[in-house]
C-alpha cells in the first residue's frame, strides 16, 4: 500500500499500481469526472499513470491553474490529427500553448485558408464525439530517433527532446501519433469547446532561409460560455485598438519620416498626457516625492557602471561621438539619479530621500515587435527611486503601494499582485534577498492585497512586486512594478553616514507606477473604449447651436464654461442639429449642450450625455456646478441630478 497525501494534508491508502484517476475515483466521483491531469511531488503527469509508492498529489481540472493550458495542448493534437485526415500529405511540425490558446505549424504545400476553418472544426468535432483515449508511449533516445526516421521534423524535434526517455502519444491504440511530452486529458471528449482562429505564415525555427510553414491558430475552452466570452472579448478588443481608436479621436500618430515606433503626440493627445502627468505629479509632490530632470544622452561611462553596456548593449541604440567621447541615448533613467543622491554627502537625517521622473528613454526594438503605442522605440517613464535605511524600508514600500492603489483605482483598474523572487542567477548573497522578498512580502499582507508568488520571477539584482491590471474587458496588462534593489549602492559607491558617523548603504527602491506613459495611455484608450471620464476628456462639452440666432448665447456659454476651467468646443456650423450631435457622439464628446431660443432666453442648457439616449435641461448655472465637482472628484459617472 502507498500513502498518498492530498492537498488538504488528509492521507489515503492506496494500492499500488492504481491509477490516478482511479485515485480520483476514491476521492470523489464529482472529481473523477472533472479530472484532466494530476500533479505529482510537483511534476505534472497522465491520470493514467500508475502509483508507485508515497506520493503527493493534487488532481488538476479546469478550474485549477494548467487545467487550461493542459486542454488547449491536447486540443491543439486533435486538430492535427483533422488537418491530416483532410489533408494526409500533411508533415506535422510542432504544436504547442500559447497565450488563451494553442498553434499547430504545419508543412503543407496546399494553402489553409479560412474558408477550410468549418471543415477542420467538424472533422474535430468528430473525433471529440468518439472520445479517443490519449496513449501515452515511452522509448529511449535511439529508439524515438528510429521511429521518427526519415520526418526531419520529428528527428530534430527528438534531439531536443530533454532526459534519456522520449514520449509519444496516440489517439487510441493505431490512431494519430505525435511526439509530446505532454501530460494530456484522458480522452478527446475532454478538450472542450473550440474554435479555428487564423492561419499564418512561419518559418522553421525562425529561419528565413527554410521552407515557409502554415501556422495554424486555435483556442479552447472549458465550456462555451466561457468560449462565447472570449470570442466576445476578442470583438470588443478590435472595436477598442488604441490604433483605430486613436486615429479616430486624433490622439497621435506615427510618420514613417519621423521613425518607426516614435509617437507624435497630437493636440488631443497631448492634453489627455498633460492632465495625466499633472496628476502625477501632484500625488507624488504629497507624498514628499522630489521632481528632478535628467539629459537625454549621456557618456559611455556611465553606462559601463551601470552595467547596461555589459549586459543591455543590445536595446541600446549606436552611441555618438561627441568631443571624441561616445554618447549614448539613455535606456534608463535611473543612473542619473544616482548621479543626483551622489552630488552631496548624505546623512541619515536626510533619508528617506525620494526622486521621480518623467523621463523620456529610448530602446531598440524589432520592426516587427513595433505596435502602435504598446511597443515603441522611444517612451516616457515614470520612474521614481526611493534611498532609504533597512528600518525604512517596510514603511517606505506601504508608501509605494498606496500611491499604486490610489493611482491605478483612479483611473478604473483592478489588479493582481505578484511577488517576484529570487532567479537562479543573481548578485548580492542569499541574506540580503530573503530580507528584501520579506520585507516585499509583509508590505502586501500588511494591506490584506491578495499575491501569487512567481518563483525565480526576480531580476538579477532585486526581488520585485508586479502588478498586472485588469481592464474593463478582463484582459491583463503590465502595471507597476516596485524592485528593492540591494547592489546598486555597491555599483555606484552610494553611501550616508549613518548615527554610528559611519558610511553605510542606503537601500534603493526602484519603482513605476504608470510604467511607460505612452503604453499606458494605449491601454487607457482600449480600456475606456476611447469613451474618456470627464477628468480626462481633452473635449469635455461642446456647445451646439439650433440655428444661427443662438450663435450669441452660445458663444458667452463657452467664455463661461472655459472661465470656469472647463474644456468647451463649440459648434455653429450651419449644419442641422441632429448632425451636430453625431459629429459630437463619434468623438466621444461627454455632454453636447445644445442651446436654441429658449435656452438663451432662460439662461439654460439642454445636455445629451454620452452613450444615452437622455437629455436633461436645467440652469446654465446648475451644469457648470455639476460638471465641476464631477471633475473635482475623477469620477466616471457622467449622469447629472
Amino acid at each position: 500500500m502507498a500513502k498518498v497525501t492530498l492537498p488538504d494534508g488528509k492521507v489515503l491508502d492506496i494500492e499500488n499500481g492504481l491509477t490516478l484517476y482511479q485515485v480520483a475515483e476514491k476521492i470523489g466521483a464529482g472529481l473523477a469526472k472533472a479530472a484532466l491531469a494530476a500533479v505529482v511531488n510537483d511534476q505534472t503527469v497522465d491520470l493514467s499513470t500508475p502509483v508507485t509508492g508515497d506520493i503527493k498529489i493534487q488532481i488538476i481540472t479546469a478550474k485549477n491553474p494548467g487545467g487550461l493550458e493542459i486542454i488547449r495542448h491536447s486540443c491543439a493534437h486533435v486538430m492535427a490529427e483533422a488537418i491530416c485526415t483532410i489533408w494526409p500529405n500533411a508533415q506535422l511540425v510542432y504544436g504547442p500553448t500559447v497565450e488563451d490558446g494553442f498553434y499547430y505549424d504545419i508543412d503543407l504545400d496546399d494553402p489553409i485558408k479560412p474558408d477550410d476553418f468549418a471543415k477542420i472544426e467538424a472533422k474535430m468535432a468528430e473525433i471529440v464525439n468518439q472520445n479517443q483515449p490519449f496513449v501515452r508511449k515511452e522509448f529511449s533516445r535511439e529508439q524515438a530517433l528510429a521511429h521518427v526516421a526519415g520526418n526531419r521534423y520529428k528527428v530534430d524535434n527528438a534531439n531536443r527532446a530533454q532526459g534519456d526517455t522520449i514520449s509519444f502519444y496516440s489517439h487510441g491504440q493505431g490512431g494519430f501519433e505525435d511526439l509530446c511530452r505532454g501530460p494530456h486529458v484522458p480522452s478527446t471528449g475532454k478538450i472542450g469547446f473550440f474554435k479555428i482562429m487564423s492561419v499564418a505564415g512561419a518559418y522553421w525555427h525562425g529561419d528565413a532561409k527554410e521552407k515557409m510553414l502554415q501556422r495554424v491558430y486555435g483556442t479552447a475552452w472549458a465550456t462555451q460560455k466561457d468560449l462565447d466570452a472570449y470570442l466576445f472579448r476578442l470583438e470588443e478588443s478590435k472595436k477598442r485598438d488604441h490604433r483605430f481608436l486613436g486615429k479616430q479621436l486624433d490622439i497621435y500618430s506615427v510618420n514613417e519620416d519621423i521613425g518607426p515606433g516614435l509617437i507624435l503626440w497630437h493636440q488631443k493627445g497631448s492634453l489627455i498626457r498633460h492632465i495625466i502627468e499633472t496628476f502625477w505629479k501632484e500625488e507624488h509632490l504629497k507624498r514628499g516625492y522630489d521632481l528632478i530632470y535628467t539629459p537625454h544622452i549621456a557618456t559611455e561611462t556611465i553606462y559601463k557602471k551601470s552595467g547596461h553596456l555589459e549586459k543591455y548593449a543590445d536595446m541600446m541604440y549606436s552611441p555618438m561621438q561627441i568631443d571624441e567621447q561616445n554618447y549614448y541615448l539613455k535606456p534608463m533613467n535611473c543612473p542619473g539619479h544616482y548621479m543626483i543622491y551622489n552630488n552631496s554627502p548624505r546623512s541619515y537625517r536626510d533619508l528617506p530621500m525620494r526622486f521621480c521622473e518623467l523621463g523620456m528613454v529610448y530602446r531598440y526594438e524589432p520592426s516587427g515587435t513595433l505596435h502602435g503605442m504598446l511597443r515603441v522605440r522611444g517612451f516616457t517613464q515614470d520612474d521614481a527611486h526611493t534611498f532609504c535605511t533597512p528600518d525604512q524600508l517596510g514603511k517606505e514600500i506601504d508608501l509605494i503601494l498606496e500611491l499604486m492603489h490610489f493611482m491605478m483605482t483612479t483611473f478604473g483598474y483592478t489588479y493582481k499582485a505578484y511577488l517576484a523572487t529570487r532567479p537562479a542567477k543573481f548578485l548580492g548573497t542569499e541574506e540580503e534577498w530573503a530580507m528584501a522578498t520579506k520585507e516585499l512580502r509583509m508590505a502586501m499582507e500588511r494591506r490584506g492585497l491578495a499575491y501569487e508568488v512567481d518563483e525565480g520571477g526576480g531580476v538579477f539584482y532585486a526581488p520585485k512586486i508586479d502588478i498586472k491590471l485588469i481592464d474593463s474587458l478582463g484582459r491583463e496588462w503590465q502595471g507597476p512594478t516596485h524592485q528593492v534593489d540591494l547592489q546598486a549602492a555597491k555599483r555606484f559607491n552610494i553611501r550616508y553616514v549613518g548615527a554610528d558617523n559611519q558610511l553605510h548603504e542606503p537601500i534603493i527602491i526602484h519603482r513605476t507606477v504608470l510604467g511607460s506613459m505612452e503604453r499606458f495611455i494605449g491601454g487607457l484608450i482600449e480600456h475606456y473604449g476611447g469613451n474618456f471620464p470627464l477628468w480626462l476628456s481633452p473635449e469635455q462639452m461642446r456647445v451646439l447651436t439650433i440655428s444661427e440666432k443662438t450663435n450669441d448665447y452660445a458663444m458667452k456659454l463657452q467664455q463661461s464654461l472655459k472661465a470656469d476651467g472647463l474644456r468647451c468646443g463649440i459648434d455653429n456650423s450651419p449644419e442641422k442639429v441632429g448632425a451636430k450631435i453625431l459629429h459630437g457622439h463619434n468623438e466621444k464628446v461627454p455632454y453636447m449642450v445644445v442651446v436654441g431660443p429658449k435656452e438663451a432666453e432662460t439662461q439654460s442648457v439642454n445636455v445629451r450625455i454620452r452613450g444615452t439616449n437622455e437629455s436633461k435641461s436645467m440652469s446654465a448655472e446648475q451644469f457648470i456646478a455639476a460638471v465641476k465637482e464631477k471633475v473635482k472628484s475623477r469620477t466616471a459617472d457622467l449622469q447629472l441630478a
